[in-house]
């Protein structure tokens, strides 16, 4: 990846006139089954940037209600799009046709869909962040996003993991993304390119989306430099994510058993391991972890994330649950 972000052929992305970042924007959109795509330095850019072209300010967009563009994106949907969210009741991040229909309602004259405000777009992510890796059953998106065409609503993917979520389930990427206009995909989620996600759509779609691009700052110069890391992992990577889910298995077998620690193993579909500790908080614990050189996040007052990625070993992963281990027994003798 390192020789191929040196010997990357550059032009100015701004004009449209970087080869590298092309030929990433045509592999794109052909895997995904979609007409176009445009190259952007994240995930939250790519998504919401796809809010704001699939919407206008005052317009309403359904959201899983621990969706990572609603709760992760620094409030971007209201700040950059001005759109009103309005909440699903997932579980693990995936919600029914039920739960749709009954977020829209239905329009009367005495009481009119644009009187709380009209729903424009509904936002699916898969694999599911906060969700814990949850992958979305196929014949439920379907289902979800036949009910909102139906509704003439648009849809949108948070595909930040979807390549995990085609490794766990044998199910294409372009097979997901053709239920929905819009899908952003990541090249450093779990695929170790340094930089860069990717939206794509219809032509029409993407031609209004660059110049969102452009308003948020998002426009390149020589940005074949970075996305010929992404092409190098979207080419290379994708076959080992398999590895990354072993590992996130294995971690959870390991440190299911400790005391201090309440995982449910279950739970673990792709590439995230979420656990709770029981005996301090999850900030406290995760500091006594990288004192220990093992990093991860805390996720709320109790719940903590671990990622096997790329460059990971086994044995790696074996040190974790050990040093995991350790910190547990250290805080519980505190207490």
């Amino acid at each position: 990846m390192r020789d191929a972000i040196r010997d990357a052929v550059v032009g100015d992305d701004v004009y449209g006139d970087d080869p590298t970042v092309k030929e990433l924007e045509r592999e794109v959109a052909a895997l995904l089954g979609k007409e176009d795509a445009v190259f952007m330095v994240t995930g939250t850019m790519t998504n919401q940037v796809a809010i704001r072209a699939h919407t206008e300010p005052g317009d309403a967009v359904l959201f899983d209600q621990n969706a990572h563009v609603y709760i992760l994106e620094g409030g971007a949907p209201a700040a950059f799009a001005g759109v009103l969210p309005r909440l699903l009741p997932g579980a693990r991040g995936v919600f029914s046709a039920a739960d749709v229909s009954g977020a829209l309602g239905l329009s009367h004259r005495f009481f009119p869909s644009t009187i709380p405000a009209p729903v424009k777009l509904l936002c699916l992510e898969n694999t599911h962040n906060l969700g814990g890796g949850k992958v979305w059953p196929i014949e439920q998106m379907a289902a979800v996003c036949e009910l909102a065409r139906q509704r003439g609503i648009a849809l949108h993917l948070d595909g930040a993991r979807l390549w995990h979520a085609t490794a766990a389930s044998g199910i294409t990427e372009r097979e997901y993304a053709r239920h929905v206009d819009s899908v952003s995909v990541c090249f450093s989620k779990g695929l170790g390119a340094p930089v860069g996600s990717a939206l794509a759509g219809s032509r029409e779609f993407i031609a209004r989306a660059r110049r969102f691009k452009q308003q948020i700052g998002g426009g390149f110069r020589q940005a074949g430099i970075i996305a010929a890391g992404a092409l190098y992992a979207l080419r290379h990577h994708r076959e080992r994510l398999g590895d990354d889910h072993l590992h996130a298995r294995i971690l959870a077998r390991g440190i299911a058993g400790i005391p201090g620690i309440a995982i449910d193993v279950a739970t673990v579909e792709t590439n995230i391991v979420r656990f709770e500790v029981t005996s301090t908080t999850a900030g406290d614990f995760v500091d006594r972890l990288h004192a220990r050189g093992l990093h991860v996040l805390p996720s709320g007052e109790r719940g903590v994330r671990a990622i096997p990625y790329l460059n990971i070993s086994p044995s790696q992963i074996d040190e974790a649950v050990g040093i995991i281990a350790a910190v547990a027994r250290e805080v519980q003798a505190l207490n």
